[in-house]
């Protein structure tokens, strides 16, 4: 059974110059912050009393289906202007259990959708961790592993954050890596708290480099919510990352979220600043990759009009599930981020031209 997805189109409406019509595979990768998905029970191991229907937040049932349907929305329509159809991987942090995603990928607008379900339960204090969806008749995972980010704070005592989790995997029999991050938060200040993403980034350049000790030819994606923009340290001197793809120079890794983030494009806002803290980062060897295999293809913000506030204090921000202390029924804090991989679609039936 073929399982790719075809879309016909033209080089020149993919690249910007006239050929013949070629027909190409596109695949959407995409990457989600759905801010705080937890269900209504209380677990005494975690704290995640204020999303009971006792606590502060007064998470009912309702609630919760209601952020499912929304979620869900979301993650089909991600993509589909030029797929017709949702991300073949999908990263997601801020979830609180295994069984959350599984109420996700059974809502309607995602049943049909095939999604299979990688996720470990990290030590975080608030009870969220980081996952990975994708579509079974797509994607075959082959490896999956769970890396701890060991944090410690001044008086020498740990500090619980989300674990990094790897996963390897054939993308239509293309052998990739995903690293789904969500590195720790700017709480207490951005330069307070800086050490932290420090070491997250530390750390996912330890464990893209072990892949690429193993390989020198893998090819990696890591996505994530990494509380920095692309022009912080982090990114840009501990993993080297360079906007400008036809710059890349060895050792560097292609974020198409640093052009977008310079125009004043981001993923969430904060006191009317906006912030790209939700990035997709790529080896160059999905950029400038050799015939027949997947290279990146364009990037973007998923923000159609219904995940953005439209009235009040917070127009024009995302459309968020609790704004101000009270419910409001949105979506999520953030938008998510998304990119095309792309590579020329060969059907053995026709006969090829010489």
């Amino acid at each position: 059974m073929k399982f790719l997805i075809l879309l016909t189109c033209s080089v020149s409406a993919l690249f910007g110059f006239s050929q013949k019509s070629k027909r190409y595979t596109v695949r959407t990768i995409a990457f989600y912050n759905v801010e705080n998905l937890f269900d209504t029970k209380d677990d005494s191991l975690i704290f995640d009393d204020d999303r009971t229907p006792q606590g502060k937040d007064h998470w009912t049932a309702e609630r919760y289906h209601k952020k499912l349907k929304n979620i869900s929305k979301v993650i089909s329509q991600i993509g589909a202007e030029v797929t017709q159809t949702s991300p073949d991987l999908i990263g997601l942090c801020e979830v609180e259990n295994k069984q959350v995603l599984q109420d996700l990928i059974n809502q309607p607008a995602l049943l049909e959708k095939g999604y299979g379900i990688i996720h470990f339960d990290s030590p975080d204090e608030r009870g969220i961790d980081v996952a990975l969806l994708y579509k079974k008749a797509v994607f075959i995972p082959s490896s999956f592993e769970s890396h701890r980010l060991l944090l410690f704070t001044a008086e020498d005592e740990r500090n619980y954050t989300r674990d990094q989790l790897v996963v390897g995997g054939l993308l239509d029999l293309e052998k990739i890596y995903v690293i789904v991050n969500h590195w720790p938060s700017r709480s207490g200040g951005e330069s307070r708290s800086k050490p932290n993403r420090i070491a997250a980034a530390q750390l996912n350049k330890r464990i893209m480099d072990s892949l690429i000790h193993l390989n020198t030819h893998a090819k990696i994606i890591s996505m994530g919510d990494l509380n920095d923009d692309p022009t912080d340290e982090s990114l840009k001197k501990v993993l080297k990352t360079n906007g400008a793809k036809k710059m890349l120079v060895k050792g560097e890794l292609f974020n198409p979220m640093e052009k977008m983030y310079k125009k004043g494009i981001g993923s969430l806002a904060y006191r009317d600043k906006w912030n790209m803290f939700d990035q997709i980062i790529l080896t160059p060897n999905m950029v400038n990759t050799e015939k027949g295999a997947y290279t990146f293809w364009k990037a973007g913000v998923f923000s159609p009009s219904y995940v953005i506030t439209q009235k009040g204090a917070y127009k024009g921000y995302p459309f968020r599930t609790y704004a101000g202390g009270n419910y409001t029924g949105g979506y999520s804090d953030h938008f998510p981020v998304y990119l095309y991989l792309i590579k020329e679609a060969y059907d053995t039936t026709e006969e090829k031209e010489p």
